[in-house]
């Protein structure tokens, strides 16, 4: 019996993919590719190229592989682009997972690991942002991804589908050894933009505001280690897998970082002087993200290890100082 990981070849999802084969897992992904990349899926996965809006190519993999869970990443997630072409966003997050959806009620696959995010909570005044908290999101991509979290508890009330969605706060780093990473294009996220500049990359990291109501007038955001980010989804796997109910969960350090901080932490970590420039702020950006994620450490076991900034920054270096051009060979 396998895991089917959707989005396997994207930044989160490789790293998915290698952890849960450490952990001993047969594992078949599905990617599309337009993100993701080839070179990033384990040699001992079986990658199958396509989209999860084709439903033949969908009960095509549930024919040929005997999936018994899924893991499921494949979405657009970049905010800016979310707010300028949300119909975008609504094909291919939403749709796409209602397909996904329709292809598991057929195949008689009843667990789903979902890939959800702490957009979905909008702009909160209490922090940290518990799982209780009201769900009001104040951009495109938060919104479809609270949609696909609606979708599942429906589908588990009509064909008893379960499932754990872990909303996500901002990941970052890399898997320790080095072989996979974070390459995006475009990037979009602050710790390899900072990182790039470090690298002779780009000649300044942009701060996207400074007068936001918090203690130095830039964004705060709770940062964790991608790879803390994926012990707890195989955990997740293993709370379905013993037949405990579906649940939500946060995923964070609990600890909030700004824009500021991240780069002063890339300073040290790098040694170089990263040169900055605050410029208009981006639409649909909350002031201040931090994750309580005490239900997850008590429910799911989770016992994050790498969630330091430091540590962050240090993996996600080590892997952009020897790989600049991310999986590119030139």
């Amino acid at each position: 019996m396998a895991v089917l990981v959707v989005g396997g070849a994207g930044y989160i999802g490789s790293h998915a993919v290698y952890q849960l084969i450490d952990a001993g897992k047969d594992v078949v992904v599905i990617d599309h590719l337009q993100a993701g990349h080839k070179k990033a899926v384990h040699p001992q996965a079986r990658l199958y190229e396509g989209d999860i809006r084709d439903r033949s190519f969908l009960d095509h993999v549930f024919t040929e592989e005997t999936i018994e869970q899924v893991v499921h990443f494949a979405a657009f997630s970049l905010v800016g682009e979310s707010m300028e072409q949300p119909l975008k966003y609504f094909n291919n997050n939403v749709y796409g997972t209602e397909v996904l959806l329709e292809a598991m009620v057929a195949h008689d696959i009843k667990q789903i690991v979902f890939s959800s995010t702490a957009a979905t909570y909008g702009e909160q005044e209490t922090m940290p942002i518990l799982e209780t908290a009201v769900t009001n999101p104040t951009n495109t991509y938060g919104e479809t991804k609270l949609m696909m979290e609606k979708m599942m508890k429906w589908c588990e009330q009509a064909h008893g589908l379960r499932y754990v969605a872990l909303r996500y706060f901002n990941v970052a780093g890399a898997r320790a050894t080095g072989e996979i990473g974070e390459d995006h294009t475009p990037e979009t996220h602050l710790v390899p933009l900072v990182l790039e500049v470090a690298n002779n990359q780009r000649s300044v990291i942009s701060i996207y505001g400074d007068d936001y109501a918090t203690p130095d007038g830039t964004c705060i955001r709770d940062y964790i280690h991608v790879e803390d980010l994926i012990d707890a989804h195989i955990l997740a796997l293993d709370y379905l897998q013993q037949g405990h109910a579906s649940d939500v969960f946060n995923l964070g350090s609990s600890n909030g970082f700004s824009v500021r901080e991240i780069i002063e932490a890339a300073r040290r970590m790098t040694g170089h002087p990263i040169p900055e420039q605050v410029v208009a702020r981006r639409v649909g950006d909350p002031s201040t993200l931090i994750a309580g994620s005490a239900k997850a450490k008590r429910v799911l076991g989770w016992s994050p290890g790498r969630t330091d900034i430091d540590q962050i920054i240090r993996d996600a270096w080590n892997w952009h100082e020897r790989r600049p051009n991310g999986y590119q060979t030139t």
